[in-house]
């Protein structure tokens, strides 16, 4: 077992697992899908990895189709993918990936939770080169050997593949996405879900009371309606799951 699996079994899943912020965050990418391909799924594979991520979320079917129908109206404003990086108390790198239809919005905003909780915004490459950018995908364990379809998804970038009580993981570098999910596409295998993750490369132990330090700042961030996903490089027992 490698470091994605680590990182995947000690992460605190718990603070993605409010319904309502899951749905704006696929109701967003849905409209980035939407406006950089097109809205039908079958010429447009970005949106139908998406559709997968909200079947595997439990969104209404007639939730993912309006929202379809909405991005492909021209009057809905587009959202811009934007990383900020920076520093929270006690030497903690910090990377957050944003999804804003209103940039001065979102860097005054992040910028404000910095600040108030004795952070530092950083400058563009001064904490990203500390993670891995990683893409995964999740399939159906039933009738796969997980070390066979290791040797054969190789060729296609994938670097660690383990099962788990949900079914079968694949991690690879960010580029392999498009390669892999054509291949899986090809062979006929139910894709359940998958997307981007930042492994951190190292970690880094805190006391009780530097934890939650750090963790005021990350829930700053988690309320934000433009954040999408926050990544950093403190320690998280698997007991805080």
């Amino acid at each position: 077992m490698g470091r994605a699996f680590e990182f995947r079994k000690a992460r605190k899943m718990k603070r993605w697992s409010a319904m309502a912020k899951t749905f704006t965050r696929i109701g967003k990418d849905i409209v980035m899908a939407v406006k950089e391909g097109g809205p039908s799924p079958e010429t447009n594979s970005r949106l139908r990895a998406v559709i997968q991520n909200a079947k595997s979320a439990n969104m209404p079917k007639e939730n993912v189709e309006r929202a379809i129908k909405k991005a492909s109206e021209k009057d809905t404003a587009d959202f811009k993918e934007v990383l900020f990086e920076g520093y929270a108390p006690h030497g903690i790198a910090i990377l957050i990936e944003t999804a804003t239809d209103n940039n001065n919005r979102t860097v005054a905003n992040v910028r404000s939770y910095f600040n108030k909780c004795n952070g530092t915004l950083g400058t563009q490459g001064s904490v990203e080169f500390m993670f891995d950018h990683t893409c995964n995908f999740r399939i159906p364990a039933e009738g796969q050997d997980v070390e066979e379809l290791e040797l054969e998804m190789i060729d296609f970038g994938v670097e660690e593949i383990f099962a788990d009580e949900d079914g079968i993981l694949m991690y690879a570098p960010f580029e392999s996405f498009g390669a892999i999910q054509k291949e899986l596409e090809n062979r006929g295998l139910e894709i359940l879900s998958s997307g981007f993750e930042r492994i951190p490369q190292v970690t880094k132990e805190l006391t009780p009371d530097e934890v939650a330090d750090v963790e005021k700042l990350l829930e700053k961030f988690e309320e934000d309606d433009d954040v999408m996903n926050v990544y950093h490089t403190m320690q998280e027992s698997e007991s805080e799951e």
